[in-house]
């Protein structure tokens, strides 16, 4: 069944799952995007590949168009805002630093593998973030606490269907039941994805307005 979001609850926690590939916090108003890779056309120009830039802007069109539906009071990135620190370049560098600003809500960042040697201003930076019974961080934590959900990025998880010959992608919401690990769908443009593991639980993103949830 296809759904504009999917709701579900972890403890007490109401979490909300949005073909945006975003994830929001009703009650504390928090908005958790992944992976966005910022300068990854540019990266590829530098090694000799003709990318054009127009992913960056569709991407922080992305991000204005889903704060402005949901006012969150905070933005989570949770990893790999940026390709990597050598295609920063001013401008790039100026629009993430004025986003604040832009957006007129908080931005933190939760260092991802591709954000090492970044610097940037006017957001805050965590290595992991906890919030109650949730831990932010970008790639998985292994828990012992049955009680406590790891939501990460780093994945890139896709899901494939096919039929009769024909084979389909889709972005998704990805949950590890097992480890209690819900993995977000990346946000920008150039990411590729990973297959997901068929014991996962998964929410195919199907289309900018629709969610659906997949039975193994």
């Amino acid at each position: 069944m296809k759904k504009s979001s999917f709701k579900f609850y972890w403890e007490d926690t109401l979490l909300e799952m949005l073909p945006s590939r975003a994830l929001f916090l009703p009650e504390t108003k928090e908005l958790l995007i992944c992976d966005i890779h910022l300068g990854k056309a540019e990266y590829f120009q530098q090694n000799g590949f003709p990318l054009t830039n127009n992913s960056d802007e569709h991407n922080f069109s992305g991000i204005k168009k889903i704060i402005k539906k949901y006012s969150p009071e905070k933005l989570i990135i949770l990893g790999d805002l940026f390709h990597s620190k050598y295609s920063i370049d001013k401008t790039l560098q100026k629009k993430v630093e004025d986003l604040p600003e832009l957006l007129k809500t908080n931005v933190e960042l939760v260092l991802g593998n591709h954000d090492t040697g970044c610097d940037i201003k006017n957001i805050k930076i965590f290595d992991i973030k906890k919030n109650k019974n949730i831990i932010f961080s970008h790639e998985p934590i292994n828990l012992a606490e049955n009680k406590t959900l790891n939501i990460c990025g780093h994945y890139h998880p896709k899901l494939y269907l096919k039929n009769q010959g024909d084979k389909l992608s889709f972005n998704c919401f990805a949950m590890d039941m097992n480890k209690n690990i819900l993995y977000l769908p990346a946000f920008g443009d150039l990411t590729g994805g990973y297959p997901c593991k068929k014991s996962f639980r998964k929410w195919a993103i199907v289309s900018e307005e629709e969610i659906i949830e997949i039975k193994s």
